[in-house]
């Protein structure tokens, strides 16, 4: 590879390492924030006050244009799911190049 060839392949490189780096910094500090969210609603799935507040829709007794898909357990269950295969991801990924240093 040619001196000029070689740099313009390390820079397109460095360009989207820099990107990839730049766009997960942003996605880890969104995360970090809505883990408390994660724990929160995790926990509130095994409360008796999720279990009355899904009676109660279940019912009829709470207002037709009440978003509630919180009392989906479904969707609890996909999003602590998925936030847990995410955590498995990352701690392979740590893993994987801690041992490539």
């Amino acid at each position: 590879m040619e001196q000029i060839e070689r740099i313009n392949a390390m820079e397109a490189h460095l360009n989207k390492a820099s990107q990839a780096v730049n766009a997960l910094s942003q996605a880890l500090d969104i995360y970090t924030e809505a883990m408390e969210s994660i724990e929160i609603i995790d926990d509130y799935l095994a409360t008796d006050d999720w279990e009355q507040d899904f009676a109660d829709s279940e019912a009829g007794r709470l207002p037709t244009d009440l978003k509630c898909g919180v009392l989906s357990e479904d969707g609890i269950w996909n999003v602590i799911d998925t936030n847990r295969e995410l955590q498995a991801q990352m701690l392979e990924i740590v893993a994987t190049h801690l041992r490539h240093e």
